[in-house]
């Protein structure tokens, strides 16, 4: 068996008839190098931002705005098929048929996507739900009337498993396969009948134009059905990737699975976690197969995803720098293909996405975006730059700082720690000058927005990195702005003046302004505008020398890389330098 606390949350979860799966315990399993996964996403693309409860719509406009400029190879869907009705996110991964007709949008708009994701180079993932049917009776979200066992036209009682009660034993193997997954109808998927049918719909998919396959609740079927299953597709050799949790002990173990295609590691992820919240950074310096993982071509990796986030087994938006800082080492660090988890902020574990799935702009609704946070998404870039390379010029302190190079093609700092840390790096760039990706954004001219860094010809340059925070320098995104180190983030402000503190997420290319009735604010000219540092993203931080005792009105701004300018909603804020001469503010964006 797993954990306490994996039994604990699923009898949770079953109580409430959900679908998010158990994790299973921490350890190390006996790792046998198999073949290759079939049709492995290429290695000069191999991210894939998942768009988590996303409408085809937004996905659409996100492929073309955001996906396609920042290099991201793939683009994962949620479940597109027809579903049980209901609020939560897990009402999607309760099929009742596999007509396109999700609360996401139907044939035409997931088509749509298809194509328009396409036109900007990104290729399309359909989470696929294959391993069980729903949980109860009604009508679906494309009108379908279905009770459990038995879907008009499509499966009845003879084509679920015998088992029909909950699994209940991890060191089971026909518990974990032939029984319900929290109640959930379980497909008789070793049914030539029932796998002719499971290929009819990813064929379907795949006619559409989707690309590849994310098999949810891959454990649950036995190897050997997911072989026979493939072997029915027009395209046996169709990219999947499998969700076969790791549970120390267990009877179904992730290396099955090699055979049909990449395994989602979530051991990786949950590492992850404990080195960045309770140990030492300089432990990840052979970060990857060596920790008992599976081998880096069938690996499929991510720092949290819609079910970890949730359980807390993995870090998440609400760990802050941490979790930044997560996601900038696993896009630098050569191991397996990432997964980008952009999904929406949830103060429960069933909440459903903001508008059915409907995202009017990112950073309102509650709809995160992390897939578009500079400091993730530039990091696209760099990996799709540094592609092939290894591991060079590895340092560290021996806690929660550590840098490291990728061949002569790219160079990565993160710094973990309370205090700014100030060092000369040794790489293996040549000489010129980078941008700083973590800090500015590459311009078309060669120019970069932000920090610039010139490289030696001994390979070595010198940087201040902040508290929380980290660098990134690529081969392709070089500068011609002066060499300068980030501003520092003021813990105080201006001896005399006002320090500005507003969180605020950007996409590519946006930085946050202050602006206010002061001529050291601009006098309200958006020209006149403050810049604000990035370097403790997603908190703006900057300080404006102003006498004691003024009263003073500001707002921020957002200003795009066209000039075009954005300002925070609501009334003109206010505040006074007081008579010791400095005043902090800590202020929110407002939509």
């Amino acid at each position: 068996m797993d954990s306490p606390r994996r039994r604990n949350r699923l009898t949770r979860i079953l109580a409430a008839t959900t679908l998010a799966l158990g994790i299973g315990g921490f350890g190390v399993a006996q790792i046998a190098t198999g073949p290759d996964a079939y049709a492995a996403p290429p290695g000069g693309k191999d991210v894939t931002a998942v768009m988590f409860e996303w409408s085809f719509a937004s996905i659409a406009r996100e492929c073309t705005t955001t996906l396609g400029p920042l290099g991201y190879g793939y683009v994962q869907v949620s479940p597109p098929q027809e579903h049980i009705q209901g609020p939560q996110w897990w009402t999607s991964y309760q099929p009742v048929s596999y007509k396109i007709a999700s609360r996401l949008g139907d044939r035409t708009a997931f088509k749509n996507m298809i194509d328009t994701c396409h036109g900007a180079g990104v290729k399309v993932i359909a989470d696929t739900v294959i391993n069980h049917m729903s949980a109860g009776s009604g009508t679906g979200t494309g009108g379908t009337s279905y009770t459990k066992y038995n879907y008009p036209g499509l499966y009845s009682n003879a084509d679920f498993h015998s088992c029909r009660t909950a699994i209940n034993d991890y060191t089971n193997r026909g518990n974990v396969q032939d029984c319900e997954l929290v109640n959930l109808s379980d497909l008789n998927t070793g049914s030539d009948y029932v796998r002719g049918k499971i290929a009819g719909y990813i064929d379907d998919l795949a006619s559409l134009g989707v690309d590849g396959f994310r098999i949810d609740a891959a454990k649950h079927m036995s190897a050997a059905d997911l072989a026979g299953i493939k072997a029915k597709l027009s395209n046996t050799g169709a990219y999947w990737k499998q969700e076969v949790i790791f549970g120390a002990g267990e009877a179904v173990q992730p290396t099955e699975y090699t055979g049909t295609g990449d395994v989602q590691e979530f051991r990786f992820a949950r590492d992850l976690k404990r080195v960045f919240l309770n140990e030492n950074l300089a432990y990840l310096s052979n970060f990857g197969t060596s920790w008992g993982y599976l081998p880096s071509n069938q690996a499929s990796v991510f720092v949290d995803n819609h079910d970890t986030e949730r359980g807390g087994d993995t870090l998440s938006y609400k760990n802050g720098s941490a979790y930044t800082l997560a996601q900038v080492f696993t896009l630098a660090w050569p191991y397996g293909a990432p997964d980008v988890n952009s999904g929406y902020e949830f103060s429960n574990h069933d909440q459903g996405p903001p508008n059915n799935g409907a995202v009017n702009a990112c950073y309102t609704d509650g709809w995160k975006c992390q897939h578009a946070w500079r400091q993730i998404g530039n990091m696209v870039k760099f990996r799709n730059a540094v592609s092939g390379t290894a591991v060079t010029n590895w340092w560290s302190n021996g806690g929660d700082q550590i840098a490291f190079g990728r061949g002569s093609k790219g160079y990565v700092a993160i710094n973990h720690e309370g205090s700014s840390l100030t060092r000369t790096f040794q790489t293996s760039l040549p000489a010129g000058t980078y941008c700083d990706v973590q800090h500015g954004d590459p311009t078309a001219t060669g120019g970069c927005t932000g920090t610039t860094y010139t490289v030696n010809a001994s390979g070595q340059f010198t940087a201040t990195i902040g508290a929380g925070d980290a660098i990134a320098i690529y081969a392709g995104a070089s500068g011609t702005t002066p060499t300068t180190s980030p501003t520092p983030s003021p813990s105080t402000p201006a001896a005399a003046g006002a320090g500005f503190n507003v969180t605020a997420t950007t996409t590519f290319g946006q930085n946050i302004f202050v602006i206010g009735n002061q001529a050291a604010l601009g006098n309200w000219a958006p020209a006149g505008a403050v810049a604000l540092s990035s370097a403790s993203y997603p908190v703006w931080k900057g300080t404006v020398s102003l006498p004691a005792g003024t009263a003073f009105e500001y707002k921020y701004l957002r200003k795009n890389t066209d000039g075009s300018v954005t300002w925070e909603s609501g009334a003109n804020r206010t505040a006074t330098v007081p008579a010791s001469g400095s005043v902090t503010l800590n202020d929110t964006w407002r939509n």
